[in-house]
């Protein structure tokens, strides 16, 4: 077992890693067709072959596909792919596709965060989406005044046929080192038991010789490469509801913000203002929040959809709806509150009108009897 292990730790490997950047670029989009975007023909994403099931429905967003660019990378020169994945819920994802040969485990670790002797990936691909931005900006509802931090997420692809052991044997032999690569860790010897066996407990393989091992920030999958396409654009879905989530959350803290305050300044003046804007802020957040759901919906293809589900768990989605829906009923509550307030009001002045209208009925009569 000691010699078995000493062997898979040189063992080297061949693949690509795929590097999936989402921001937040609109409050949302229109529905106009878009023809053209960087030069380039805008067509439907169309996956490649995946495992045998049916596939009853998967979102196809717009796509555009770059032409590939040459660069200097950690192990040599780097051929980078580019794409770019357009999503009516006001966001864009941007996959580079980096292929590698004859790496170890170890080597790859240099490739979480990619530099060129000009600058990082994560720079290129913010300039890309800079860019993106000024040009979706007629298609765009309320676009974004700057580009937010991105959020991304690494994939390690490995060709199946670079290993030589069924996917589940296989990762026994090299959990340490796969969570090192996964943790970004350069020296796995140093990473203790509980950390390498947290960053890769979940796992899924379909047949003996794949694998998924999803973690927080990255994750690592052994497949043939007409299979990957799927797998990578599930992947992109989850990140891209992530980024979406917390964009959510930013704009609900504003909204609320603004609700307290404007609901503690104005007495009288402004509310029904006030109730507009909760109005449509508790609508649009349904919306949104509902479309956002749709582009995840899987019927059939039960692995991605176990994959999207573990992909859900890391990223603790669930937790950002509960967050968010929670913040919404807070403005549910300030709107029926206000709403109340309002009415109380409405009623009061009928009240005090009717007493003021009975007095003068009095006083009339009054001034008849005097006289």
């Amino acid at each position: 077992m000691a010699m078995r292990a000493k062997a898979d730790a040189g063992a080297r490997y061949s693949g690509e890693v795929a590097y999936l950047f989402a921001y937040d670029v609109a409050y949302e989009m229109t529905r106009q067709p878009i023809g053209t975007l960087l030069g380039r023909a805008v067509a439907t994403y169309e996956a490649g072959p995946g495992k045998p099931g049916p596939k009853q429905f998967f979102y196809r967003p717009q796509m555009v596909r770059l032409a590939p660019v040459e660069h200097q990378g950690p192990q040599g020169p780097v051929r980078l792919e580019w794409a770019l994945k357009l999503f009516p819920v006001g966001a864009i994802s941007i996959s580079v596709r980096v292929p590698f040969k004859d790496l170890t485990l170890e080597e790859l670790v240099g490739y979480h965060d990619l530099h060129f002797g000009n600058g990082t990936l994560q720079s290129a691909a913010r300039q890309l989406a800079v860019q993106v931005v000024e040009e979706l900006r007629p298609y765009a509802i309320r676009p974004v005044e700057e580009v937010r931090d991105e959020e991304v997420y690494t994939v390690f692809c490995i060709n199946g046929g670079s290993v030589d052991a069924p996917s589940e044997v296989w990762l026994s032999r090299n959990r340490r080192e796969v969570g090192a690569l996964l943790t970004q860790e350069d020296k796995p010897r140093q990473l203790s038991r509980q950390e390498f066996r947290e960053s890769t407990q979940r796992y899924l393989s379909y047949y003996q010789r794949d694998l998924a091992v999803i973690d927080w920030d990255a994750a690592l999958v052994i497949e043939q490469p007409d299979y990957l396409d799927e797998i990578l654009h599930v992947m992109e879905l989850a990140n891209v509801q992530l980024v979406e989530l917390e964009a959510y959350d930013r704009f609900l803290d504003v909204a609320l913000d603004r609700s307290y305050r404007d609901l503690a300044q104005r007495v009288m003046r402004g509310r029904g203002d006030i109730l507009g804007s909760l109005r449509e802020i508790r609508i649009d957040m349904a919306r949104l929040s509902d479309e956002l759901s749709n582009i995840t919906k899987f019927f059939g293809d039960w692995h991605l959809a176990r994959i999207y589900q573990t992909l859900s768990a890391r990223f603790h989605l669930d937790d950002w709806h509960r967050v968010i829906d929670e913040k919404l009923k807070t403005l549910d509550d300030l709107y029926q509150l206000h709403k109340q307030d309002r009415t109380n009001r409405v009623m009061m002045v009928m009240e005090l009108s009717i007493v003021v209208m009975f007095l003068l009925d009095l006083i009339i009569l009054l001034m008849q009897l005097w006289k």
